[in-house]
């Protein structure tokens, strides 16, 4: 027995190597998702990301890029510790 990857598509499983089997061989077939830690991170995200495309704006974008300036901004923000002793 030999393990394949695939990618599902509706009802229909892409696979990501040839089969070792000539045509017309009857199989049986065991679905077992890769576990999450084989998938590239951020890969989920883009995919849910994607659902909002047609309601996205340039606002949008704006927002998030103030939000990511306002954030870097704290990193390299003295601290006086002293004062809190």
């Amino acid at each position: 027995m030999k393990t394949y990857e695939g990618i599902v598509h509706g009802q229909s499983i892409e696979l990501t190597e040839p089969l070792e089997l000539p045509d017309g061989v009857r199989v049986q077939v065991v679905l077992q998702p890769t576990p999450a830690s084989l998938t590239k991170w951020g890969d989920g995200l883009s995919r849910c990301a994607g659902i909002l495309n047609e309601w996205w704006t340039e606002e949008d974008d704006r927002i998030l890029e103030e939000i990511a300036r306002s954030r870097q901004g704290g990193r390299n923000r003295d601290l006086d510790l002293e004062d809190n002793e």
